[in-house]
């Protein structure tokens, strides 16, 4: 069990404890943008609920970035709390709350045989690089806004649908070569400014990520 689902839990059991004496307490799973997750909430007056849990989920794949071939992991990895203000015979809220935000994406180049990379506006060869790792993370707390419908039936089994954005920050970018220290020191006077441009090239690519679209489908069951 990581410590992500443990955290989900403990949120889950703390408001429960919260909501003991009220009917309106329940607890689901959801999926969507970002990741699987848990999820509690608590209503302590008519048109307010609080919800607090957690997503993960790690979702492979490949491509370019920069002109380099990567094997990449989007990791989502976040929990939160949030405030819904619920409108009168209406399904329909407003939502506003923050994340801890560890989402990142961890990039890996594919194995280029023998082939010479080019690096920035350099040549290198593959013995010299080795294997390009880069990481791409997020601020740690991340507000979020959006809108929510919530449907029920019996007032025990809901539905809910969310729709917003969260606003991760500008991406911080790592970028190391495996075969940095190893590589002759006038390969490394080229090297590592190859790699700095070639870092800030990244950093440009993913920026469209600071603000992250959120959609999601959960299932809760009230108490």
């Amino acid at each position: 069990m990581n410590k992500y689902t443990i955290q989900a839990l403990l949120i889950t059991g703390l408001l429960a404890l919260s909501g003991a004496a009220s009917a309106d307490f329940g607890v689901g799973f959801k999926a969507g943008t970002l990741g699987l997750g848990f999820e509690g909430r608590w209503s302590p007056i008519p048109w307010l609920d609080v919800r607090a849990g957690a997503n993960q989920y790690d979702y492979d794949t490949s491509g370019s970035q920069a002109g380099i071939n990567y094997d990449a992991t989007l990791a989502l990895d976040n929990y939160y709390l949030t405030g819904n203000f619920r409108f009168p015979l209406s399904p329909f809220r407003i939502t506003a709350g923050a994340f801890a935000n560890a989402n990142e994406v961890q990039m890996a180049s594919f194995d280029t045989g023998g082939a010479d990379i080019t690096i920035g506006n350099d040549t290198f060869s593959a013995a010299d690089v080795g294997t390009l790792q880069s990481v791409t993370s997020f601020d740690d707390t991340s507000p979020y806004l959006g809108v929510g419908y919530d449907f029920e039936i019996f007032g025990k089994v809901g539905l809910n649908l969310d729709f917003g954005l969260l606003w991760q920050g500008e991406p911080s970018v790592t970028l190391v070569a495996t075969g940095f220290d190893n590589a002759p020191p006038s390969v490394q006077a080229q090297l590592g400014p190859a790699l700095e441009a070639e870092r800030l090239e990244i950093e440009n690519e993913v920026s469209d990520y600071k603000a992250w679209p959120v959609v999601s489908l959960g299932f809760v069951y009230n108490f």
